[in-house]
């Protein structure tokens, strides 16, 4: 048991951050409520109650950061897109249909129920002491009571009631999930004649009016259009622009090296072994003084023969974690341990036996049998880390104090960047853009606040500066518009080439439709006339082989009541193809075994039934949606 607890601290970590935060991210911010009041601008209604503005911009917010926090080296940027603001306001209406749901049904979590739960969850074992009880010291290192996780979980077993009956309800025997597969991955033999546009690009010669005719047709004009754009400089303040204007002393960074001791030297750590009597802290004095005794005659027995510990050990030990090892706990930190365990093993020297340690497992008997670590690095081995880390936080600490000067002097003088430039030391950086982030865009430039100040009225027509906006954490950034470069069409002359090249790939790919329809017919007119036909081969949903989607997709979809069956499509890849179906062959036996199956077929009822329902009670709730609900938050 203690040497789980040793070598599981990080999967107690992980798993207690899978239980509890799926309810914050999908359910758990009704406790932004008393916020969200103060808002008038509701993103949706459901059962007559109202999901503000303000509460789903915090939800988005908190979501983003969480976000960033498993991925720090992503731009914010990638996780504020239309797609994860619909996500954000799909997770809000979902907790709070299930919730209205939950309380119109009446159900509720007992105290029976909850504990039941939490003694039959073989995820929440590592929280249970032998008692069943709960492990105090756990919870409480991740900074949580026992009350307030036990909330937790009754809101999260309250609402699961809510679909449990739908979702625990499908059936699916392996019969249905073989016929069902059986069609899906129904094979196919077949013989395909590809009528490829490249091949009749050469024989065709356009005439300087049917390429002029072919660029002036206004159906063609988005192909020699030049996108809007706007030539502009901006400037960039942020932590690494900052940096550079900072400097740190040596008292400041020796100063930093001893108030972080801790963090330049090596953890000092113990090996021990250890027998443990179990003796339960809510147990009769009388049972617990039995165990205590043992444990005095066990201690007497290793001082006698210090070198049979681990045999000791073995015979008597009531941890089954490390009794099997000679009562071995590895090497372990400060904090791994309960804290009478850890004070005695850090007080042992090598090879000593401690006293009797009581904790709240028991009775210990302790001996240590290793120790490292505990060196320091010297200030020279780490100055370079503490320069860069003194210097980030200096900048940090500028920026701060310059963000809000920054804004300001953007707008007060917006005539020109040239003085906030001087002022705080800052290049002036030029590019062209367009109205959305050009492919290649990176850092400010990327940012699609930045080029809807630079596309809007004040900047775009007056020629002044943006507004400062944040497009990352710690960074602000003003553009000024040096030229305006409207859409327009290019001239002839200059698309000359592109228009002969588009048109000839036009004519090209017509006469390979043509060519691919004319063969079509006289296959169907003369089904023994295979010339052109390539050799059979097998294709289904799962052995696409190298065949276009497109036209895989119209090969599984042709009638086959009679064969052998006749098609064509165009690919959309510049490639006519005819095809013939010959014949039809069951599914690959070893595609998908039976059990996976049928219990992917019962997976796949389970989701279609809970999503019914679920947009049953969003029908029942009347949950009524905005039609910008999930549009960014005005600036």
């Amino acid at each position: 048991m203690f040497d789980f607890v040793r070598k599981h601290n990080r999967l107690f970590q992980t798993v207690l951050l899978i239980l509890i935060l799926p309810s914050f991210v999908f359910f758990g911010v009704q406790s932004y409520s008393s916020f969200m009041d103060g808002s008038n601008s509701g993103v949706a209604k459901v059962d007559g109650q109202k999901i503000s503005r303000a509460e789903f911009d915090a939800a988005h917010r908190s979501q983003i950061e969480r976000m960033r926090a498993q991925m720090p080296n992503l731009d914010a940027k990638e996780f504020d897109t239309p797609q994860a603001r619909q996500g954000t306001l799909d997770n809000l209406i979902r907790e709070r249909v299930i919730r209205a749901a939950q309380g119109r049904q009446h159900l509720t979590v007992t105290d029976e129920k909850l504990q039941a739960a939490f003694l039959a969850d073989p995820q929440l074992a590592f929280l249970r002491n032998p008692n069943g009880s709960i492990n105090r010291a756990m919870l409480a290192a991740q900074g949580l009571s026992v009350e307030g996780f036990m909330q937790r979980l009754r809101e999260d077993l309250g609402m699961r009631q809510v679909m449990l009956g739908v979702g625990g309800s499908s059936l699916a025997s392996q019969e249905n999930a073989r016929l069902a597969f059986d069609t899906l991955l129904q094979q196919r033999e077949v013989q395909l004649q590809r009528f490829d546009a490249k091949d009749f690009a050469a024989t065709i010669k356009p005439s300087d009016a049917q390429i002029e005719a072919f660029y002036k047709d206004s159906a063609n004009a988005s192909h020699f259009q030049l996108a809007e754009s706007a030539d502009i400089e901006y400037v960039v303040l942020d932590l690494e622009a900052l940096k550079k204007t900072v400097t740190a002393s040596d008292d400041e960074l020796r100063k930093f090296y001893d108030d972080n001791q801790a963090r330049f030297g090596v953890p000092e750590e113990r090996r021990a072994s250890h027998i443990l009597i179990k003796a339960e802290k809510g147990a009769a004095a009388a049972d617990r003084a039995k165990a205590k005794a043992r444990a005095e005659e066990l201690l007497a027995q290793a001082r006698k023969n210090p070198a049979g510990f681990a045999d000791l050990a073995k015979k008597n030990s009531q941890d089954e974690g490390s009794a099997v090892n000679g009562g071995d706990l590895d090497f372990f930190g400060r904090g791994s341990m309960v804290k009478p365990f850890e004070d005695a093993a850090f007080a042992l020297k090598q090879g000593e036996i401690s006293e009797v340690v009581e904790s709240e497992f028991g009775f210990h008997v302790i001996q240590l049998t290793g120790k490292r670590g505990g060196e320091k690095k010297s200030f020279d081995q780490v100055r370079a880390e503490i320069e860069g880390e003194v210097l980030k936080q200096l900048a940090q600490k500028r920026y701060t104090e310059q963000a809000e000067a920054f804004r300001n002097m953007v707008y007060e003088q917006s005539d020109s960047l040239k003085p906030v430039a001087d002022k705080f030391k800052l290049a002036i950086q030029t590019a062209s853009v367009q109205r959305k982030p050009l492919p290649a865009a990176a850092g400010a430039l990327a940012s699609q606040k930045l080029l809807d100040e630079v596309f809007g009225n004040e900047a775009l027509h007056n020629k002044r500066n943006t507004e400062a906006v944040e497009p990352a954490p710690n960074q602000m950034v003003s553009a000024r518009v040096v030229k305006h470069n409207p859409a327009r069409l290019q001239s002839f002359d200059q698309v000359r080439e592109q228009a002969r090249g588009l048109l000839v790939s036009k004519l090209a790919l017509e006469q390979a439709v043509a060519a691919g329809k004319a063969r079509l017919e006289a296959l169907k007119k003369n089904p023994t006339d295979l010339a052109g036909l390539g050799e059979s081969q097998v294709v289904s949903r799962l052995k696409a082989a190298n065949v276009p989607r497109k036209v895989l997709r119209e090969m599984l979809g042709v009638d086959v009541s009679k064969l052998p069956a006749d098609a064509g499509v165009d690919s959309g890849e510049g490639v006519y193809v005819v095809f013939r179906i010959n014949r039809l062959l069951p599914r690959d036996a070893a595609a998908i075994d039976a059990k996976r199956a049928a219990e992917q077929y019962a997976r796949a009822w389970t989701d279609a039934e809970a999503l019914s329902y679920y947009n049953h009670l969003k029908t029942e709730l009347k949950v009524k949606v905005s039609a910008d609900a999930a549009s960014a938050p005005a600036k």
